[in-house]
């Protein structure tokens, strides 16, 4: 099961590497799902990376969507320069920015970008200056299901919005039932789950239902934390893709390898369009290349269509960043900050990912942050 699984993840990085524009990330697998799927040899590949004036240790928090892909990174990363450590912690965007606009690590990562009030925070560190959003990598947010019987499963804005939401409770309801008149649904209790800590994966969870249902979805979209009615709650996307995988009747959302290191059935969303879309990068794709820059300066916050109804343009989505201080870096860390970050932008940092079953920034996209890393100060 684990070479089918390396070769679906292949083959699926294959063919988003094919659709123009492509800004996807499957995601980060599961906390143990970390072993490196890279083929070739590493040493030439470690060779290419400029470390600089890089050393010492690095402390960087922030979103679990991008688990696995600083796992890749700093692991090759540091291969190639010896005596500097990269210590990333996966709590949650909301954890990690916090601990940013303290001061406490030199960059977070977030599957959101900074909110108004978050870069005034960050001009308190960020001497001079202010926290900016560069995107490295973005993909699908997979919606998973656990129901014995049934291994085909299509839903709509409006339906998921009223599971997550404990207006519908049983898996044969109508509501289900029409959208899957082919399948044999169980009377079986809809257990719904959804992350105990503040993240970027709920807040595009909401940003999509808010977008496409909004008379089913009065729930801040804006907001982190998981405000809605009922369900049971889980850490990290790890926590919730585990409990979904071991709770008959369970539902819940997390990134797309996730779903594939669990073994776990996704849903097909039905948009509007001719046919209901699986949740896969290369249909992710088709709707994160339609992302507009609203950041203005520096700042590479992008602006993504989540009510989308495009031919096989999968929409509920998210980009991860890494946010750093325009201005204002601390002297000991900001040299291992731009030669890290120089890397994970750069074509070698994102092919790495590519063949681990992400795929790279668009090409326009990488160039823009590319530009905006060395003059980091």
């Amino acid at each position: 099961m684990k070479l089918q699984r390396k070769n679906r993840l292949r083959a699926t990085a294959l063919g988003a590497l094919a659709v123009s524009g492509a800004l996807v990330l499957t995601a980060c697998g599961s906390d143990d799902n970390t072993e490196s799927t890279t083929s070739g040899d590493k040493t030439a590949a470690a060779s290419s990376i400029k470390c600089d004036d890089a050393k010492g240790q690095v402390l960087a928090a922030g979103s679990s969507a991008q688990k696995n892909a600083m796992d890749l990174w700093v692991k090759n990363f540091q291969q190639a320069c010896a005596g500097v450590e990269i210590n990333y912690q996966p709590i949650g965007s909301g954890g990690g920015i916090t601990k940013f606009t303290q001061g406490q690590v030199a960059f977070a990562g977030s599957d959101s970008a900074l909110k108004p009030e978050e870069v005034t925070a960050s001009e308190k560190i960020c001497k001079g200056g202010k926290g900016i959003n560069l995107p490295m990598v973005g993909g699908p947010v997979a919606i998973g299901f656990n129901v014995p019987g049934v291994d085909s499963l299509v839903l709509d804005a409006q339906t998921l919005a009223k599971i997550f939401d404990s207006k519908i409770k049983k898996w044969d309801d109508k509501a289900i039932a029409d959208l899957n008149p082919d399948a044999k649904l169980p009377s079986t209790a809809i257990q719904a789950f959804h992350r105990s800590d503040e993240s970027g994966t709920t807040q595009n969870l909401n940003k999509y239902l808010k977008a496409a249902a909004p008379a089913e979805w009065n729930y801040d979209d804006s907001s982190k934390s998981w405000e809605a009615k009922g369900g049971q709650a889980a850490s990290g996307s790890s926590g919730v893709a585990s409990s979904v995988k071991d709770t008959e009747g369970a539902i819940g959302y997390f990134e797309l390898s996730y779903a594939t290191a669990s073994n776990l059935t996704t849903v097909k969303v039905d948009t509007g369009a001719g046919a209901p879309v699986e949740a896969t990068t290369e249909n992710a794709s088709k709707a994160i290349a339609a992302a507009k820059v609203k950041g203005t300066g520096n700042d590479m916050a992008l602006e993504l269509d989540y009510a989308t109804k495009a031919e096989g343009a999968y929409p509920i989505i998210l980009v991860t960043y890494e946010i750093a201080c325009d201005k204002g870096n601390k002297a000991e860390t900001l040299p291992s900050v731009k030669a890290f970050l120089n890397y994970t932008v750069s074509d070698e940092g994102q092919k790495v990912l590519s063949e681990a079953g992400y795929a790279p920034l668009p090409t326009e996209i990488a160039a823009k942050v590319r530009e905006i890393v060395p003059t980091l100060s």
